[in-house]
């Protein structure tokens, strides 16, 4: 009992922080806010973790994670427009979970050199299993591209993937975190995303795209 209480309370540091970073911005918040949050002793967080900066790397561990499984997870098959929906649904569920890693990535990246060649990876991982997914419905002739168009069309729905919340922040920033805001949010970038993919498509995947189109914008009127 005595060795699992430091791994609860360092994951329950954790679980605060990523709230706080979440709500208030990473730069906004100090070790000694999360430590009166923890109701902790700043000597007793620091027995957790060195700094903030050792929080934040430890909580990109555990992103990193998510993330990796999740873009594993259209390996070994042939693309639909339903797989593509669905893929586009949990990246944006996952970005809004750790939204402060997006929203602070400059200052992040300026002053964290582990995120700094991470997250460039990262982006090169997402860029590249978007790609995948074009490819296969370029296979299956329910995409017409050239590789050039491909390409760029990989890159342009990884950056509005990835900045749409920050965008739907500029927006509404005072009921940024409300719940039928949120999933607008989500939902409303997964179809801007996919918007990206409309002049390519044709048959089957066409289709139903409209499909989705015509059920998101009755959703949403």
């Amino acid at each position: 009992m005595e060795q699992k209480a430091p791994r609860r309370t360092r994951e329950k540091i954790m679980d605060l922080s990523l709230r706080l970073f979440n709500e208030f911005g990473e730069p906004n918040i100090t070790t000694t806010i999360i430590a009166d949050e923890m109701k902790i002793s700043p000597g007793n967080l620091y027995y957790h973790f060195r700094n903030k900066d050792d929080i934040v790397n430890s909580i990109f561990v555990t992103f990193e994670e998510e993330i990796s499984r999740m873009l594993a997870m259209t390996q070994g098959q042939r693309p639909t427009m339903h797989d593509v929906w669905h893929y586009l649904h949990h990246m944006f569920q996952l970005i809004w979970r750790y939204r402060f890693f997006y929203r602070d990535l400059n200052d992040l990246l300026s002053r964290n050199r582990t995120l700094e060649l991470h997250f460039k990876e990262i982006f090169g991982h997402k860029i590249a299993v978007v790609k995948e997914l074009c490819q296969g419905l370029h296979e299956g002739k329910t995409l017409e591209a050239s590789p050039a168009e491909i390409d760029a069309l990989s890159s342009n729905m990884v950056v509005v993937a990835s900045y749409w919340l920050s965008y739907q922040y500029v927006l509404n920033p005072r009921q940024y975190t409300e719940q039928a805001v949120v999933e607008h949010a989500l939902a409303s970038g997964c179809y801007q995303v996919l918007s990206l993919m409309h002049p390519y498509l044709r048959g089957e995947t066409l289709l139903h795209f409209e499909q989705l189109k015509t059920k998101y914008l009755q959703t949403n009127a």
